[in-house]
């Protein structure tokens, strides 16, 4: 028990330096993926949380985490669709996605919403040792296996179903994924595992942003160039997702 709540703390710990770092590339707008890196560590940081719901503090650092998710989501997505944007040579629609960026995420690194995170996450270590010493955190491997496995039956039931939703199946492969890299010690993903896992939410992904992609064409004129070729790359990503996802429902069963 002990051993698993100093792994939470030294997580915690290791997050929080690296959410400091993103904040300081984020205000020097030192370079293109300090953004991207922020959200991954916002991402791995609720995934260490999501096993622990319960104890004290837990729920205002998952809600401190989601709103600063909810600010970066649009950026992040501007940021995407101005790199396809370029890569298909609609260098004035990117630029317009582009504009004011780094103003944006200077914003972003001052906000209100990375400090509040920041200062739970000072408090939270302390929160865990007063939890430890209340006895609260008794059995606390078995508790994050248990909820961890619950994870793993979830997407193991949405594979099988054959209406199967993707947009679904790509936050509980994220979630199954984060989760389980959290908790390495209590061995839930084997080498193949995980990197099927990956593989599964790379091909999601490329199927997700095309749709997004799609989707707001229907609203911005600039976008209109590239719609035929999204529309044949979505055709194509689903097919390729739908192999993943197929191979990766096999795997979870040999396991």
């Amino acid at each position: 028990m002990a051993a698993m709540l100093d792994h939470v703390i030294a997580q915690m710990l290791s997050l929080q330096v690296r959410l400091m770092a993103c904040q300081a590339r984020l205000e020097a707008n030192t370079d293109s993926e300090a953004l991207h890196d922020l959200r991954i560590g916002v991402r791995r940081l609720r995934s260490l949380l999501r096993p622990l719901r319960g104890l004290p503090g837990v729920d205002h650092l998952e809600h401190a985490a989601g709103r600063l998710g909810e600010l970066t989501t649009p950026l992040r997505d501007r940021e995407v669709l101005a790199a396809q944007l370029l890569e298909r040579g609609q260098h004035a629609a990117a630029q317009r996605r582009l504009d004011k960026e780094g103003e944006a995420f200077a914003q972003v690194a001052v906000s209100a919403e990375l400090q509040r995170l920041q200062a739970i996450i000072d408090a939270f270590p302390v929160f865990l040792r007063a939890a430890q010493r209340q006895k609260l955190t008794r059995r606390l491997s078995q508790r994050i296996d248990k909820r961890l496995g619950t994870q793993w039956k979830g997407l193991h039931k949405a594979l099988k179903d054959p209406a199967h939703d993707r947009h679904r199946l790509r936050l509980l492969v994220k979630r199954v994924r984060y989760g389980a890299e959290a908790y390495p010690q209590l061995e839930r993903l084997t080498d193949r595992l995980q990197q099927q896992l990956k593989c599964v939410q790379g091909d999601l992904g490329d199927w997700h942003d095309l749709v997004q992609w799609l989707l707001q064409a229907e609203q911005q004129r600039d976008l209109m160039p590239c719609v035929g070729h999204w529309q044949s790359q979505l055709r194509e990503a689903e097919a390729r997702a739908d192999r993943s996802l197929a191979q990766l429902q096999a795997d979870i069963e040999r396991r």
